[in-house]
């Protein structure tokens, strides 16, 4: 059978030919077409037409490049919850005044452009490249690109207003990001900075070990306005963790005396590597319910050239960490209990009816995240407190009916004009006919904690939510392989860029040497200059963390954080084992 190859289009980004076009990819015996999009070659970027189907219970994406063949992999490892996420996808209102123009077909016109479908709900700002650890599946850091990257106060100054003016409605929340963002000397004064600007949620995203070293900077940090420390957590085992393992207890007791209370614990999660820990990763942060907030795991993003065998080895999507949680909960955290991120928009979409201002709409590809709320409850066993179970947010809350009825009233409101404040009663008195106020978990009372949200319509009002239950999100950033056009469209995880550009993660991470490696090379800094500038030892070999295990885990502190886990170590810490 001959194939006809449409004659190849190009465009040229940035210097570079890419082209445009080629063969649709066909349905195979045993296969159910679920959408048609975009994807890109993983050799030469070419754009190319993709689809994406159900086989054996599973998703997948299938792309097929002239040049370099077929490329087929896992998008979604179960499609019955890919079906019920896609239930809750809605239109993006787009972003206005785009911030570049539309030169290209998606993802070769980022910037952000006039098709991109979603203002910014969280802005990456990066402000190093440098970092302390040389993790094997970082995708970012100062060694690997050859040069160092940190722009100044005045750049970020002007990064921040690129997010500021965006309309009709942008999130206020930025992620202080890098390298590890806790290298550069003048963190503090970046954080005030961005507090100058009016950004009232900023987050750190760090793996934590200089507060081993200087945990005075926790407070600093939280007194200058870092509202979440962002932190890497692979696992509650030396084996799976081996990033910040032994610092973790040491982390968690500077955020305790420095009255951080709202830490997020970040897995990637890798197939052999960490994925038999994502139940336990739920229990420790559970037992660290004080200052911890919840867990955002991170299926891998399998960047680079990786062959069909090595990416099987490793893929995880978003559904299999799910199976995995409710596998190792013993059912507690089930698979219905988890929506996915446009879910938010019925909230939204009611609170803007009501105000008659504009909110921020997360109207994300249903297939980026899914987040669910748990209850944590303890118990005394063996003389010891223990977790004996959770009791997410579905068992006592109708949330798909609450959604369908917070949808219905926005909709009363703007198409048939009914009173929005007579209507916001309405619903605040509706709030107990979908909680089971019985079931409930001790201690909470969330059709008045819902009533405050709804009413006063306040940051301390959701506060009290989360500070009374575990937040558990789940968000998988994209690679070559698995890449979705659509997808990248209606992303609102954006990097800010100091060429005035705002780039989605997908694009700016994955495309890398079209966007960061560029942007990043153009405004960064050679390592001798760098090293005239600020002094030598700051990069290269002797700028690396290098731990002292004994020391770390031969203390009470260390054995009091992981004493619930231990069970599962291959070998314990001497302190442990004199004691036994």
């Amino acid at each position: 059978m001959v194939v006809e190859i449409p004659a190849p289009r190009f465009i040229e980004v940035d210097g570079r030919k890419i082209a445009i076009g080629g063969p649709r990819p066909k349905l195979r015996e045993g296969e159910k077409l679920l959408r048609h999009t975009s994807s890109v070659c993983p050799v030469c970027y070419r754009l190319l037409p993709a689809i994406i189907f159900e086989r054996d219970g599973a998703v997948y994406i299938r792309k097929e490049c002239p040049e370099h063949g077929e490329f087929e992999d896992l998008y979604w490892g179960d499609a019955e919850m890919f079906k019920r996420a896609m239930e809750f996808e809605v239109p993006g209102r787009g972003i206005y005044p785009p911030h570049t123009e539309l030169l290209a077909p998606c993802p070769f016109s980022c910037g952000i452009c006039p098709a991109h479908q979603n203002t910014t709900a969280l802005a990456n700002l990066v402000v190093t490249n440098r970092c302390n650890l040389d993790c094997w599946y970082c995708f970012f850091y100062a060694e690997k690109a050859g040069y160092v990257y940190e722009p100044t106060l005045e750049e970020i100054d002007r990064m921040v207003d690129l997010l500021i003016k965006e309309k009709p409605a942008h999130g206020n929340a930025i992620q202080i990001t890098g390298g590890e963002p806790t290298l550069r000397d003048d963190l503090v004064e970046i954080v005030r900075l961005l507090r100058r600007k009016g950004i009232t949620h900023i987050q750190l995203n760090t793996q934590g070990i200089i507060f081993v070293e200087k945990p005075e900077l926790m407070r600093e940090l939280r007194e200058a306005g870092v509202n979440t420390i962002y932190m890497s957590f692979d696992g509650v085992t030396p084996e799976a963790n081996p990033k910040n393992h032994w610092e973790i207890p040491y982390i968690l007791e500077a955020a305790r005396k420095a009255g951080m209370t709202s830490l997020v614990l970040v897995p990637t999660v890798i197939k052999g590597i960490n994925d038999h820990e994502v139940g336990d990763m739920v229990r420790f942060a559970a037992y660290n319910i004080d200052v911890v907030r919840g867990v955002n795991y991170q299926p891998v993003s399998l960047t680079g050239q990786m062959p069909k065998a090595e990416r099987e080895k490793y893929r995880i999507t978003i559904p299999d960490v799910i199976r995995k949680i409710e596998e190792q909960t013993d059912g507690q955290i089930y698979r219905e209990a988890w929506y996915p991120v446009p879910f938010t928009v019925a909230v939204s979409e009611f609170i803007e009816a009501v105000t008659g201002e504009p909110k921020l709409m997360m109207t994300n590809h249903p297939a980026c995240g899914m987040a669910t709320y748990v209850f944590p409850v303890f118990e005394r066993v063996d003389g010891k407190r223990r977790v004996t179970r959770f009791i997410p947010i579905t068992d006592f809350v109708d949330v798909d009916g609450f959604y369908h009825f917070l949808k219905e009233k926005a909709r009363e409101i703007k198409e048939e004009r009914k009173n929005r404040w007579l209507t916001l009663l309405k619903v605040v008195a509706k709030l107990p006919s979908f909680i089971e106020k019985d079931k409930q978990p001790p201690g909470i009372n969330l059709i008045g904690i819902l009533r405050k949200i709804i009413l006063q319509r306040s940051y301390k009002a959701l506060g009290e939510f989360h500070y009374k239950s575990l937040f558990l999100g789940m968000m998988h950033f994209m690679d070559l392989y698995n890449y979705d056009v659509q997808r990248v469209m209606r992303c609102d995880i954006h990097y800010l860029s100091p060429d005035g550009r705002v780039i989605p993660f997908c694009t700016y991470n994955v495309l890398s040497d079209l966007y960061r490696d560029k942007i990043i090379k153009e405004y960064s800094m050679s390592f001798e200059e760098y090293e005239r500038k600020y002094g030598k030892g700051l990069i290269g070999a002797e700028s690396k963390y290098r731990r002292d295990i004994p020391k770390l885990e031969n203390t009470e502190i260390y054995v009091r954080t992981y004493e619930p886990f231990f069970h599962k170590f291959r070998r314990l810490p001497a302190i442990v084992k004199e004691s036994q």
